[in-house]
């Protein structure tokens, strides 16, 4: 199999090298942006102690099967639509949480161009949470 890959390797260095240019770019957009996330302990801190809030982008369907409790659920499609219900979270913790912590780093960055200072994401989302059997609402 090793050798298969050194194979293609020799066989195609444009392709591959065209890989590893995107790979590299990707790592240092992620690394620059700088938001990779909170655990699920530092989200717990997060609302517990500086009054933060979870708003969970999953859609209503998947909400109401489990989510964390307390949390408002504005689905991602209608973000923009709802972004003034958050308004007076401005200046909180604001946790945003997706089904694997992939799709929440867009609306993380959305929400600080509006304004959001203290917006970030659950690492690994929903799918971290309930891996760290912690409590979970169904509605």
């Amino acid at each position: 199999m090793i050798d298969q890959l050194f194979e293609f390797v020799q066989n195609h260095p444009l392709l591959v090298g065209a890989f590893v240019v995107v790979l590299i770019a990707w790592l240092a957009y992620e690394f620059m942006t700088g938001n990779h996330g909170v655990s699920t302990s530092e989200a717990t801190s997060l609302v517990n102690r500086d009054d933060g809030i979870i708003v969970d982008i999953r859609e209503s369907k998947e909400f109401k099967a489990g989510h964390i409790a307390g949390a408002r659920n504005i689905p991602q499609n209608r973000l923009d639509d709802r972004l003034a219900e958050l308004d007076k979270f401005k200046d909180k913790p604001v946790v945003v949480v997706c089904r694997h912590g992939q799709s929440a780093g867009a609306v993380v960055a959305k929400l600080s161009k509006a304004g959001f200072t203290r917006a970030t994401k659950l690492k690994g989302g929903m799918a971290q949470w309930q891996a760290d059997n912690l409590p979970v609402v169904k509605k």
